[in-house]
């Protein structure tokens, strides 16, 4: 025989064996019992469940010959026909491909003949979501009224989809996000079964990886026990098959980005892309890890609230000590719109590597949060006494204090044509910038003129490295072009400590009307 999927091999042959649904299997096991059998449901819940799984259980209670506390005997022929799939009274649609009139307007006209055995036909819609609102329309009046050996179960991800005149007319079912202790434990029944070593802490990162769908955990388990076939299942294995990361990751790269160390968060970055990692999981895992993070220093129970070892909380408590909330906030929001933005991006890294940019350095946003964390920054510079404050109160005379008048830089006589075009347009330039990173870079370029070419000078190391880069001065140069219709030479520098640009450079706004966003260092 073939071998078969642990999520099939393993599906529950009765309601006693469903996990994770108690008061669903609850409320139909009593209706059976009772006889207070309903014409219509409607399962909503998102995929691995167990809608289906429980409408196949329900359809073959509802039938069988020897049913025992509202579950079905398993035994006589009625179940083995519906287990095997091969019964008449049991039928399932899949609404993803089936979702047109024609096909809903089959099941009202079969819906008029009788059952060949057992009591009711059961129609099983999945996805039913997906039919049109013909569709839709076309099964109304018999999901109304049914004749009375006819039960319909609608089974659907997206509820939100489903037409107020179809819902009014079931009852209706919400399948919860089953636990990951839940899910843990039933992998362990079935790992024992099956005769795999598996380390404890590799199950709950599997159940954790499932969020909450025992389908999938099931097949991400079948996954790691293929690729370690007779080995021990441990936790780094499960890491390694999954693609993610250990959590002892996310908290060096969470003290990297309070650090604002971007050099050492990137080079983290690439360390994770050469292991093969994959990025999408690693950026919802990063956002739940700060979200536990959060929990940690928001509630004085923590242990109760995140699921993680005792050592790692030891941890958490510590970071969270080191970063404010609203920072820890900030940081949340951007990584929670990036895991949109990556879905479907071919690049992937460089949306990655700007976040973490901009979560070290909140000058580059606007928002609330953003000139909070940019508050904190400057307050910390304070404190460490790096810039000096006098009170109006403590000024002495101004006859007796030293001052230093320095000049700023001169202004040249001329411009060459194509220089000022460029300055002229600077900001449509960078905006003009197709690649993010690049883009978000040059906006803290200030422009100006070295002898007779364009001189973007920086303050970031960062940025001016991979503005330098060649394949970056050509999309730069290409853009400039673009815009001004002609491309020119451009030199990049950094602006050496303790120097001011307009002291060391010819400002060139004073000269020429232009509009430059200048990011603050």
């Amino acid at each position: 025989m073939s071998y078969q999927a642990l999520y099939r091999k393993f599906r529950p042959a009765n309601f006693d064996d469903v996990k994770g649904q108690d008061a669903i299997v609850r409320t139909l096991k009593n209706q059976i019992m009772q006889d207070r059998i309903g014409h219509a449901y409607l399962f909503c819940g998102t995929r691995g469940t167990g809608k289906t799984t429980i409408a196949k259980l329900f359809a073959k209670t509802v039938n069988c010959e020897h049913p025992n506390d509202g579950s079905p005997c398993g035994e006589c022929d009625t179940c083995r026909n519906i287990a095997a799939g091969v019964s008449m009274n049991v039928i399932e649609i899949d609404a993803a491909s089936n979702n047109g009139v024609d096909n809903i307007r089959e099941i009202v006209d079969e819906v008029s003949y009788s059952p060949t055995e057992g009591r009711y036909k059961v129609y099983i819609i999945d996805e039913v979501h997906m039919l049109s609102i013909g569709a839709f329309n076309a099964l109304l009046k018999t999901l109304e009224e049914p004749p009375s050996y006819v039960i319909f179960i609608l089974a659907t991800t997206e509820v939100h989809k489903i037409p107020i005149t179809i819902l009014s007319r079931c009852q209706r079912y919400d399948f919860k996000r089953i636990t990951i202790d839940t899910i843990a434990d039933r992998m362990r029944e079935l790992t024992e079964i099956e005769g795999v070593k598996v380390e404890e802490k590799a199950l709950r990162f599997i159940a954790k990886c499932a969020d909450g769908s025992m389908r999938d955990a099931l097949s991400l388990l079948d996954q790691c026990i293929a690729f370690y076939l007779g080995q021990e299942l441990t936790y780094d294995h499960a890491l390694e098959v999954l693609g993610a990361v250990d959590t002892e990751v996310y908290s060096h790269m969470l003290r990297k980005i309070i650090a604002q160390d971007i050099i050492g968060a990137i080079h983290m970055l690439e360390e994770l892309v050469m292991k093969g990692r994959e990025l999408s999981q690693f950026v919802s895992d990063f956002t739940w890890y700060m979200r536990n993070l959060l929990l940690v220093k928001s509630s004085r129970h923590a242990d109760d609230i995140v699921d993680v070892s005792t050592e790692n909380l030891l941890r958490m408590k510590e970071e969270a000590k080191m970063v404010e909330t609203d920072t820890l906030m900030r940081y949340i929001r951007i990584f929670s719109e990036l895991s949109g933005q990556i879905r479907f991006s071919t690049q992937k890294r460089v949306l990655i590597e700007m976040a973490v940019i901009k979560l070290c350095r909140p000058a580059m946003e606007s928002e609330l949060d953003a000139l909070l964390d940019r508050v904190r920054v400057l307050e910390e510079t304070l404190a460490n006494g790096n810039i000096a404050v006098i009170s109006d109160e403590k000024m002495p005379a101004a006859e007796h204090i030293p001052m230093e008048r320095k000049e700023k830089a001169p202004l040249p006589a001329a411009i060459p044509q194509d220089v000022e075009n460029a300055v002229r347009n600077w900001k449509r330039i960078v905006g003009s910038v197709e690649d993010g990173l690049l883009k978000s870079m040059l906006k803290g370029a200030r422009p100006t003129l070295n002898a007779d070419h364009l001189l973007l000078v920086f303050t970031d190391t960062l940025a001016k490295t991979k503005i330098s880069a060649p394949e970056s001065l050509n999309i730069l140069k290409k853009t400039i072009g673009d815009v001004t219709g002609k491309e020119i030479e451009v030199e990049v520098r950094m602006l050496e400590d303790g120097k001011v640009f307009h002291e060391t450079y010819p400002d060139l706004s004073q000269l020429i009307n232009m509009e430059i966003e200048i990011e603050e260092s």
